[in-house]
């Protein structure tokens, strides 16, 4: 929620908020864990619900890395009366939503009890989620057996390493890199559309950002280099 530093006309307050979807330009503030360099951001829709005075109820979807107080704070600016944000409600993170995946403390305090006293593991399973649901919303790259050892080891994703893959990747896009049994691999950056990694019969098509299996689950199907 907006509290804005005085009242103004509905419609303008609507019209002002329309003016920042799509991608804007934003410094983090003041208080802020990163440096304070300018960047684009971009916000998918920002839904205006309830004006009652001062206070602007909205829905903002947005890129991550958007502050949503220097987003409150800049409409404020256009507006020319000043705001910031008085209330803030995380209700999706990629793709997690609040109505089935949030959970107190307390609730896991409860689910660990039920399964260490009663063998009953059907809470805790509801809380704590395989690591892949966390890149559900990811275009995949599915990889031949062969080729995970190498990626745990560091090694770029190859053409002839992959076996299925989202047909709407584009250049630049972030993947997940799965194994044939559905276990996220890596993270890694798409070095070619899905339609050139599908005629590709060389080269890197993957670059890896991030291991997250690790090495030596899968047998070694490559030499170390030595001297």
């Amino acid at each position: 929620m907006m509290h804005l530093h005085q009242e103004l006309a509905e419609g303008k307050i609507r019209a002002a908020c329309a003016e920042f979807i799509g991608t804007i330009y934003q410094r983090p503030p003041l208080r802020s864990s990163v440096k304070r360099l300018l960047r684009t951001r971009r916000i998918y829709y920002l839904n205006v619900l309830e004006i009652n005075g001062q206070d602007v109820l909205f829905r903002v979807g947005c890129q991550a890395g958007t502050y949503v107080r220097k987003l409150c704070h800049d409409i404020g600016e256009v507006l020319g009366c000043g705001a910031h944000m008085a209330e803030l409600r995380r209700t999706r993170s990629g793709p997690f939503k609040e109505d089935n995946t949030l959970a107190t403390l307390h609730d896991l305090v409860d689910a660990y009890l039920f399964w260490k006293e009663e063998a009953d593991d059907k809470l805790l399973l509801r809380y704590l989620q395989p690591l892949e649901n966390g890149v559900r919303h990811l275009p995949q790259m599915i990889i031949r057996d062969t080729a995970v050892d190498a990626l745990c080891h560091g090694a770029n994703l190859a053409a002839a390493g992959v076996l299925q893959l989202h047909s709407d990747i584009r250049k630049g896009d972030d993947v997940a890199i799965l194994s044939l049994k559905g276990e996220l691999v890596a993270l890694a950056t798409a070095q070619q559309a899905a339609e050139q990694i599908v005629d590709a019969k060389s080269g890197i098509v993957a670059d890896i950002q991030r291991v997250v299996l690790p090495a030596g689950i899968y047998p070694a199907a490559w030499q170390r280099k030595t001297e």
